[in-house]
């Protein structure tokens, strides 16, 4: 049976493929020392299943690990839409909020946010490339003030921020002392971004996820942490899908 429901169709060096729903999907095996366990994960933006699992572990057993999750994996993959363009009538998140894009040539070519609106001129054909930009402009003022002001209130000195577009991890603490964050929480509402913020904000004092870290998390962050995580984990792959 496990043998129908999967039909590998790379057995060489390069990463395997399964058949999903007619879709040639890669499988991105990773093996890591301190997996105790598979674990996997199904990208709907990269279109691809990716493996974590012990370096004991044989090929075959993810494959077929894969082969039992095969409706699982059907309906992430298909769980997000296809992305809405970035271009003069669409609409584009900004804070949990929709924006309309508006665009006359004469105008400015700089992004101007106003009741609901982008406004921008100049070329049409470089208006996507001027909104993003704009966007990671507004995460990173935002995402300063607000590591600043988690910090003050942890009494901890304000780590670098470094802003970049991950895509297993909204963002990251390192022990050299920064902040990695992905631009597209600024398109998310507020409570959820200041929530991954206040995550990395207490990883400095716990480079950890025990007790004692979720306890001191709960001080420093003022709101629903449960809801937040629940809000990425329904909307987070459509964030992923703009400007792709």
């Amino acid at each position: 049976m496990l043998d129908r429901l999967k039909t590998i169709l790379s057995n060489s060096l390069s990463d395997p493929e399964v058949n999903i729903e007619g879709e040639r999907v890669p499988v991105r095996i990773h093996r890591n020392n301190r997996a105790k366990r598979i674990s996997m994960r199904a990208d709907a933006v990269k279109r691809e299943i990716r493996i974590t699992m012990p370096p004991y572990t044989p090929t075959n057993v993810a494959l077929d690990f894969v082969a039992k999750k095969r409706e699982w994996i059907a309906a992430r993959l298909n769980s997000v839409a296809d992305a809405a363009p970035i271009a003069p009538g669409s609409e584009i998140a900004f804070e949990g909020e929709g924006y309309v894009i508006e665009w006359r040539e004469e105008w400015p070519r700089s992004v101007k946010c106003a009741e609901g609106r982008l406004l921008l001129g100049g070329p049409e054909s470089s208006v996507e490339a001027r909104i993003l930009r704009w966007l990671r402009a507004e995460a990173r003022r935002v995402y300063t003030e607000e590591i600043a002001y988690y910090c003050a209130k942890a009494n901890d000195p304000v780590p670098r921020l470094s802003l970049g577009d991950p895509r297993s991890r909204w963002g990251s603490c390192s022990s050299r002392g920064t902040i990695s964050l992905s631009w597209r929480l600024i398109m998310a509402p507020v409570s959820v971004r200041r929530s991954v913020i206040a995550h990395e904000v207490a990883h400095i004092r716990h480079m950890n996820h025990s007790a004692q870290f979720y306890a001191w998390l709960d001080t420093l962050y003022d709101g629903n942490r449960k809801a937040a995580d629940q809000w990425l984990k329904m909307h987070g792959t459509g964030l992923q899908r703009v400007g792709r």
